[in-house]
């Protein structure tokens, strides 16, 4: 059927037009717009329940019934868990006395890309040169707690002496346990300071200190933010 006859049949009958350009006739299922010179702007037919679909596209074809009652996860143990990680962490914690339950203690480096430089971070392990200017050997240092990275290479004389200084104030606080009561080697504690020794349950050994250059940097944005 064309579309425009049917519109000149229609104007002709006694169909009017309207302010917006559309027929007034009632009985017209159609919804369409013309212009003064008879030239067909859009025509919208009445829907026949058919999905249309432009180009090569995916049919709609949304089905919400798969049964999702029995797939749904839940945490009710949730309080339970808490308090087992809390049990398994006090006795990890007594396992390992005396020694720090935060593990091996780490060095203090600066996070990658110009965005997070400004931050100091804990870092794998120190590296060979750090252990050599703090005088301890690369051997030694895994067996008193000290995590080592021989991967790790040195870019500044700042972060090799602050690592060193790190170290130098690690072991001021050593406290060395003998491996056998009855055989106590040179570089081992004496009794009267493995009498005060206790362990260390804080999260981590020596934490990590931000330097001023960061602490200016956070400062000026949480001004900025409260400007804007």
């Amino acid at each position: 059927m064309d579309v425009r006859a049917g519109l000149g049949e229609q104007l002709s009958s006694g169909g009017g037009m309207s302010v917006l350009g559309k027929p007034s006739c009632a009985t017209c299922p159609c919804d369409v717009a013309i212009s003064n010179c008879g030239r067909l702007i859009y025509a919208r037919l009445p829907w026949n329940g058919s999905i249309v679909v432009s180009h090569n596209n995916v049919l709609p074809n949304q089905h919400f019934r798969k049964g999702w009652q029995t797939r749904v996860k839940t945490w009710f143990d949730q309080p339970g868990a808490k308090k087992t990680r809390r049990v398994n962490r006090i006795k990890k914690a007594a396992l390992i006395a005396p020694r720090p339950v935060d593990g091996l203690f780490r060095p203090a480096v600066r996070a990658p890309t110009v965005r997070y430089n400004l931050k100091m971070r804990a870092g794998r392990g120190f590296s060979l040169d750090e252990l050599k200017a703090a005088g301890i050997n690369r051997k030694e240092a895994r067996t008193i707690g000290i995590s080592v990275d021989h991967r790790r290479k040195n870019r500044s004389v700042e972060g090799l002496e602050s690592n060193a200084a790190r170290l130098a104030e690690y072991k001021s606080k050593l406290i060395l346990f003998p491996r056998k009561l009855n055989r106590v080697k040179k570089a081992d504690s004496d009794k009267a300071t493995l009498a005060t020794a206790t362990q260390v349950t804080v999260s981590t050994v020596l934490p990590i200190v931000q330097d001023e250059r960061h602490r200016f940097v956070a400062a000026l944005l949480r001004a900025l933010g409260e400007i804007k």
